[in-house]
């Protein structure tokens, strides 16, 4: 699944925010769930009844070395802020058997004014790195008032960045894996598609065998309460973008009575299947793509035509078939070429953000009519965060690992995949067979799943803010009503527009109601709408 947004919203493209599972590329990019139908849905989805059961309120004693340990801070190289390591356990059920050490990185309260403790950020992923966000972004691109009120903090969650990240594949195998085709026409291509995954996840057992059963979304939302402990804060404040939201509603289902002012914006649905997940996020790139087409073919630089929507989401899907027969030169040191999978993968890129549109058009309109990739290229590198030297950061090893643990395979098989096809395409004829196909990375994971679909209710939690964008390409609107519907105390908000995210986007309505809670504790009105 494509989940993500770690880097400053609004203006020119951010690096998308990778929600939710991912596979491996178009590879790594799957979907995820939720419950409830909307405009442009492909259909019911299954939901459950089991609930996230709280843990107990009091720590136990085999913990309380974890919960009163005290964070050595100091100068990490980036003026303004400070950096600590903290220990959690690599295995909670068996804290004797070892430590997990997690980056830390804050940023003091400005001032003036009542310090209001610590505010925790995770810009999504799963595999993003927190502290990336915060030092770029967060603790200096946050409203004032927020930044003069908290301390801005970010973990590195377990596996990612600087916290014992997981480790997969070398740059060399990581370019051919982005190139695998994801759309494959025969039983030949089917195998090649299946290897490229058995061999993804054979390399992340081999180089991280001890650490990969101890990634899952409740072990980061428990290392957070432990977190939240040694900054000595009663309570926890919270932001979370995208497959941030699954971490933090998974904290408030554990911990609810040390709820403080929790915001989860793009929220996903954590009472879907991976399946019903990666149906619902094909149709919501689907959605984000018409949105983009539709503006599209008014101007006149449109390398789709100006005909229709639909024209040119059958242009650009003709365009993928000529690309997987004949990938064109790119320019690329390495020899790379623009294949039907990087292509894809960089325009679903630009789907995260409308501010990204122009250089989608300008980059199609050099692939299309002047057989030049690099543009395209340069968007696909800048989703896997491929560096120009040919490595890469450790997102799509670390995104597979904690799907993968969080919820069974979306298909057992290949067979699976095929019979599930016509229900992708009719989610999103330009995208639909890729998502599926990608959908099988799971399938050959070396370790088993430890979670399951759930509800989150989180009983007795205090109000907890859930914002939805109704064309939000990643976190399907739905998902965040249907989220905010099983939360105890969640409260609706609504952007009424385009791209990941709402918060920090440009409109002052969510930023006001989300800093009005942040700073003086009044939640909005449920069902408030922004636009």
């Amino acid at each position: 699944m494509y989940f993500r947004r770690h880097h400053p919203p609004a203006r020119g493209l951010r690096a998308p925010v990778r929600g939710l599972r991912a596979c491996g590329t178009l590879l790594a990019a799957a979907g995820l769930l939720m419950s409830a139908c909307s405009p442009g849905s492909s259909g019911s989805t299954r939901t459950t009844d089991v609930s996230l059961a709280a843990l107990p309120r009091a720590t136990p004693a085999n913990l309380s070395a974890y919960y009163g340990q005290s964070l050595n801070w100091h100068e990490c190289g980036v003026p303004g802020f400070e950096c600590a390591t903290m220990k959690a356990p690599l295995d909670y059920a068996k804290p004797e058997s070892g430590d997990i050490k997690l980056a830390v990185s804050r940023k003091k309260a400005t001032g003036p004014g009542k310090r209001l403790g610590s505010l925790l950020v995770n810009p999504g992923g799963p595999g993003a790195s927190a502290i990336g966000y915060l030092q770029s972004y967060a603790a200096l691109g946050y409203p004032a008032a927020v930044r003069a009120h908290y301390d801005m903090v970010a973990v590195d969650p377990r596996g990612v960045a600087r916290s014992e990240p997981v480790k997969c594949l070398d740059g060399k195998r990581m370019d051919a894996f982005t190139q695998t085709d994801v759309t494959p026409d025969d039983q030949a291509e089917t195998n090649e598609l299946s290897a490229a995954f058995k061999t993804f996840a054979a390399a992340c057992e081999t180089r991280s065998r001890e650490v990969l059963p101890h990634v899952s979304t409740v072990e980061a939302a428990r290392d957070m309460d432990v977190l939240r402990a040694a900054l000595g804060d009663d309570k926890l404040t919270y932001v979370g973008a995208s497959y941030g939201t699954f971490l933090g509603a998974t904290y408030a289902g554990l911990y609810p009575g040390r709820v403080g002012r929790v915001v989860l914006d793009g929220a996903m649905d954590p009472s879907l299947s991976a399946q019903d997940m990666n149906r619902d996020q094909t149709a919501g790139f689907e959605t984000a793509f018409q949105s983009f087409a539709k503006d599209c073919v008014r101007r006149s630089d449109c390398p789709l035509g100006t005909k229709s929507a639909d024209d040119a989401g059958r242009r650009l899907k003709a365009f993928f078939t000529e690309l997987d027969r004949t990938p064109i030169p790119t320019g690329d040191p390495s020899g790379r070429k623009l294949g039907e999978a990087l292509a894809t993968t960089g325009v679903i890129a630009a789907m995260y953000d409308e501010g990204a549109w122009a250089q989608l058009r300008s980059a199609l309109g050099s692939a299309i009519k002047d057989k030049d990739g690099a543009a395209l290229l340069a968007l696909s590198d800048s989703y896997y965060e491929r560096d120009s030297d040919g490595t890469y950061a450790n997102l799509m090893a670390a995104n597979a690992a904690v799907n993968c643990l969080d919820l069974p395979p979306s298909f057992t098989g290949p067979g699976e995949v095929k019979a599930a096809l016509p229900s992708f395409e009719k989610a999103s004829p330009v995208f639909g067979d890729g998502l599926a196909w990608s959908a099988l990375n799971c399938t050959y994971w070396p370790v088993k799943a430890t979670g399951e679909a759930h509800r989150i209710e989180a009983k007795g939690a205090a109000p907890i803010v859930v914002v939805g964008t109704t064309r939000d390409p990643a976190t399907p609107y739905r998902w965040a009503r249907s989220l905010a519907g099983q939360l105890d105390s969640g409260t609706l908000l609504t952007y009424d527009g385009d791209g990941h995210t709402a918060y920090g986007r440009g409109s002052d309505c969510i930023d006001s109601a989300i800093n009005a809670y942040l700073v003086d504790g009044t939640p909005p009105k449920d069902g408030k709408r922004c636009s």
